[in-house]
């Protein structure tokens, strides 16, 4: 495999940016089965997406996506929820969901069609994960949320100078515009899941997992049940778990050999 750090200028964010890749690109020719093994056609590629606080880093079973050919870009979102803010320089959706995909695209020849491109995310990431799938189905077949932050109620009913224990509303409203739009808002991935079913055009597979300890349980089961409601297929899991790298290196492990 090889391991990349890749920079370039993204317009979306006014700024040269950094993302890490593995491209599994190894042919052993010493072992007769390992050969030919990551042909450029047949490989998949997954966008990774960390959560509040974190960066572009590769959190995913790195031998594990190897053997599925799975290249695997990872990027840095700072802590935007993975959302278009109305500031400039602050277009983190149009980024990964857009610009970011047609750079792979044009610089590695991978991620061509939305049966072989995915991306998945964490807490925040998975937020990000829904959110970008249902923004750009023609480009995204798939998606995982791990314990996501799916706080776009809870975010919608804050006032000026509320918050939460995590941060303030200012903080919010720069992610998600003014709170008292947002249900109404393509930053709501229900109203994206509504879209697509409406347009009949095809809805990317969904996969979605949950720690029945973790503090945003709730949001987690209100969105399964938003699509169940909707007649939308998905796959939901609980277990026990909290908010922790434990739980998500085991469901990136379990829906990964399932996304593609």
């Amino acid at each position: 495999m090889a391991e990349l750090n890749v920079r370039f200028y993204s317009n979306c964010l006014c700024r040269t940016v950094e993302f890490k890749m593995l491209l599994p690109n190894e042919e052993r020719k010493d072992i007769p089965w390992e050969e030919d093994k990551h042909r450029p056609e047949d490989m998949k590629t997954l966008l990774l997406l960390h959560g509040y606080t974190g960066d572009g880093d590769i959190w995913v079973n790195k031998e594990q996506a190897t053997d599925l050919n799975i290249a695997v870009v990872a990027p840095s979102g700072d802590n935007s929820f993975w959302l278009d803010g109305e500031a400039t320089g602050r277009k983190y959706a149009s980024y990964i969901g857009a610009e970011l995909i047609d750079y792979v695209r044009r610089t590695f020849g991978i991620a061509k069609t939305p049966d072989k491109t995915g991306v998945m995310g964490l807490s925040m990431g998975g937020f990000g994960a829904i959110h970008t799938a249902l923004a750009y189905p023609e480009t995204f077949g798939t998606c995982a949320a791990l314990s996501s932050a799916l706080i776009h109620h809870e975010v919608a009913k804050m006032k000026e100078g509320s918050g939460n224990s995590v941060a303030n509303y200012d903080y919010y409203r720069l992610c998600f515009g003014e709170p008292s739009k947002l249900l109404e808002s393509d930053n709501n991935p229900e109203i994206l899941a509504k879209k697509i079913k409406a347009s009949g055009g095809k809805m990317p597979k969904i996969f979605m997992a949950c720690g029945t300890e973790d503090f945003l349980l709730e949001p987690n089961r209100r969105f399964h049940e938003f699509l169940e409601s909707e007649g939308i297929e998905h796959v939901y899991e609980e277990s026990e778990g909290v908010h922790d790298m434990v739980f998500w290196s085991k469901y990136s492990s379990i829906f990964m050999p399932k996304m593609f």
